[in-house]
């Protein structure tokens, strides 16, 4: 029989994994007699743990929602804290660990708690996380749930803002708010950080269509510097003086062609058409430039520039 205190462990594991558990069956799965699981289940009442008695043919137990988590105690912030950071692991690839931990901190939160993770809708476009204020994430939480516009000032300057609220995501360590733009008429994303959200919010609105429909490719795609479709808003091709297999390995998310052993065509995006004829200009090799016009003229400034600095 294992130890009391690695038994009552393994109970406490059994009941946050299901809703109802018979007696008999707890007994079984613990190699204990029901006896032990009725011992058991009252010391972790003990410790503060709400199981209830299910009535039935057999009998059996149920973990319930509790006035505060026990053993450890948590203030309201922390305890969304924890919330946040779960979900944003299960976004960021930590799978089914990370959405098993959230349901078992979830199942013993008070119900005030358990509404304001609830309207917690985070999606991670990358691994991320800066310091910022539990108080506005869950303001802006709150207003993407309930499809409210949303009043802020942005950057401790300039006039009010109004938004639809539409996700929040992380990328390169900061925390963004994906919404529609209403004084600009388009998409933005704001830094969490430089939000001070006003109170009350405004009416409530129907959700826009986000390009795409994925908030994560959306996301990615602005910080990369993509338009709203998800492509660069630059996109030029060339050929090269190198093997293909030795291209792609070093072009992203560009198009590569075999044209010969030594030999292959690459078709590439960039923010700006400098910034692409940089980019290329790294592979060591002689490029041969198939277009556009404004790919050919960011090669003539790079030229004059690199010949101006080395004279």
């Amino acid at each position: 029989m294992p130890k009391t205190s690695a038994r009552l462990l393994a109970l406490l594991s059994l009941l946050q994994a299901r809703r109802d558990w018979p007696g008999a069956l707890l007994a079984e799965r613990l190699e204990v007699s029901a006896r032990t699981v009725r011992r058991d289940v009252d010391r972790l009442r003990e410790l503060g743990y709400p199981i209830a008695t299910t009535k039935g043919p057999d009998g059996g137990y149920r973990l319930g929602a509790g006035a505060e988590l026990p053993p450890l105690l948590f203030d309201d912030d922390q305890a969304v804290a924890i919330a946040v950071a779960l979900r944003t692991a299960t976004g960021a690839g930590l799978g089914e660990a990370a959405a098993r931990a959230l349901n078992t901190v979830r199942q013993v939160m008070p119900a005030r708690l358990r509404h304001r993770v609830d309207a917690l809708h985070v999606t991670a476009a990358d691994r991320a996380g800066p310091q910022v204020d539990p108080q506005v994430l869950a303001a802006l939480s709150a207003a993407v749930h309930a499809r409210e516009v949303l009043r802020f000032g942005y950057a401790a300057a300039g006039p009010p803002r109004r938004a639809e609220p539409h996700h929040l995501v992380t990328w390169g360590g900061r925390w963004y708010l994906v919404a529609w733009d209403l004084d600009r008429g388009d998409w933005r994303t704001f830094r969490v950080d430089r939000i001070s959200p006003r109170i009350p919010t405004g009416p409530r609105f129907v959700p826009r269509e986000l390009p795409g429909g994925d908030v994560a490719a959306f996301a990615a795609a602005r910080f990369q510097g993509k338009d709203a479709s998800g492509g660069w808003p630059c996109r030029g091709e060339v050929i090269l003086d190198l093997p293909a297999h030795v291209v792609a390995e070093y072009a992203r998310d560009g198009v590569v062609a075999e044209l010969g052993p030594d030999r292959c065509r690459l078709v590439l995006g960039a923010w700006s058409w400098a910034g692409l004829a940089a980019t290329l200009g790294r592979f060591d090799a002689d490029i041969e430039v198939v277009g556009p016009g404004e790919l050919k003229d960011a090669f003539a400034r790079l030229a004059r520039r690199y010949a101006a600095a080395s004279s």
